[in-house]
């Protein structure tokens, strides 16, 4: 089988502190040379002109083989996207080579080129160009563009009044309908309603499975294993991992799950420090305990700690409740009424949701913190977690065992027909939302 991409001694270096600003014209050239004794003399002892490196990527190497669906995983800051920018011609590599054999198309950031005084149908052409498409492949391709971005209506607007929503979805639309030999993709199954994210979602594995070679890197762990058949882990700007996708996830979530302590401390909040950062995560149970085992038959409460830097209504705050396998469901502070979701204030806050009483097994869980802009971007994408373990005790049936079969264990009400009763308003309260009263 050929090999589609190679990758030998790639290493990418950035220079923190350095002034590397261009001259636009050549009397700020002659201006830059005239001052620089100057710059010297005046940063003279101080750190301001202290220089540091850092490498992105150090000697990373591997083959990607013609029709491979391969995927790239790895923490917040580990190089993954750096690695994708690189073989998409964004950047350069400090060292190193990379050998790419066919036409490349990259899904980086959606609506990237679009511009706001043209209308839809206008930047459907000129986004597509800037994809590499040419006149001919965007005209054939068109209507089906144009379905899948389900926008018809507003074809003929400037996207300047487009919603973030539709935006969005035009701009997948154009990148998904590209026909390259190589797809570069970077965690675009994010974007759009949950509705639009399928549809992505199965456009993607329509692709991957076209026989086209595929790079795809994500913190959705589910999609990974779903669309890829290897996955390369990157930590630290090295390779550390490589081989099937469902051992190497595992692997990755196992020392994920090996974290020990129920707070998780960040030294670099997570997000947005112009928009929002979470500072630290915590399971808190009825005394106020961040130590487990924790006990099933009591109330739990994931506490998230948010700074809010600019007040925005379309903020979501929440979180993956994860297991060994996976992901078991995700919850957002606004999945309630309007009137009852715990307002989002500039500064510092404290968010609460109570887990339901009784639910959870015996187990080791996850608490992996997520905030978005809705329908538009990530600002954490909940790769980071706590890990914390449950001991049931909420069964009072002889015939209940200690452990039981899947992640949860509900206790269900049962009866014969015509007896059930009806559901308590203020039964376990699950999965409510709340601020903790002002100190």
């Amino acid at each position: 089988m050929s090999t589609a991409i190679s990758i030998a001694g790639l290493g990418k270096r950035y220079l923190i502190g350095a002034s590397r600003e261009r001259a636009g014209t050549l009397r700020d050239a002659i201006t830059n040379v005239a001052v620089a004794p100057v710059r010297r003399l005046r940063h003279a002892g101080s750190s301001t002109g202290h220089v540091t490196e850092h490498w992105a990527l150090r000697d990373v190497s591997f083959d990607v083989a013609s029709g491979q669906v391969i995927g790239v995983i790895g923490r917040n800051g580990a190089g993954k996207s750096t690695l994708l920018k690189i073989l998409s011609r964004i950047t350069e590599p400090t060292t190193g080579r990379v050998t790419l054999q066919g036409r490349v198309g990259s899904l980086l950031e959606v609506g990237t080129g679009f511009h706001p005084e043209l209308s839809g149908r206008e930047n459907i052409y000129l986004n597509g160009a800037i994809l590499g498409m040419t006149r001919a492949e965007i005209s054939r391709k068109f209507d089906d563009i144009v379905d899948f971005s389900e926008i018809a209506e507003f074809l003929d607007t400037p996207v300047k009044r487009y919603s973030t929503g539709m935006f969005v979805r035009l701009a997948f639309a154009v990148a998904a309908h590209l026909e390259p030999e190589i797809l570069l993709v970077d965690e675009v199954l994010s974007v759009g309603d949950l509705g639009f994210q399928r549809k992505c979602l199965g456009q993607m594995e329509e692709i991957a499975g076209s026989g086209r070679t595929v790079m795809f890197v994500s913190h959705n762990m589910a999609a990974v294993r779903n669309l890829c058949t290897r996955v390369v882990e990157i930590d630290e700007g090295r390779v550390v991992a490589d081989g099937p996708s469902d051992d190497i996830v595992q692997a990755y979530i196992a020392r994920q799950m090996a974290m020990d302590g129920a707070v998780l401390h960040l030294p670099h909040p997570l997000g947005d420090p112009e928009e929002l950062l979470v500072t630290a995560v915590r399971v808190v149970d009825e005394q106020g305990r961040t130590e487990g085992p924790f006990h099933s038959s009591e109330q739990l409460v994931v506490e998230i700690d948010v700074d809010v830097a600019r007040e925005n209504a379309a903020y979501q705050v929440g979180f993956d409740l994860l297991s060994g396998d996976g992901l078991i469901f995700r919850t957002w502070h606004t999945d309630g009424p309007p009137e009852e979701w715990p307002p989002l204030k500039l500064g510092r806050s404290t968010l609460r949701c109570r887990l339901p009483v009784g639910i959870l097994n015996e187990l080791r869980y996850g608490i992996a913190p997520r905030a978005d802009v809705y329908s538009s971007h990530w600002l954490v994408h909940g790769d980071d977690a706590i890990w914390f373990d449950v001991v049931k005790d909420h069964k009072d049936s002889p015939f209940s065992w200690a452990w039981s079969p899947g992640a949860l264990a509900p206790l269900l009400e049962w009866s014969s027909a015509g007896e059930l009763k009806g559901e308590s308003a203020s039964a376990s309260q699950g999965g409510l939302w709340t601020t903790p009263p002002a100190l």
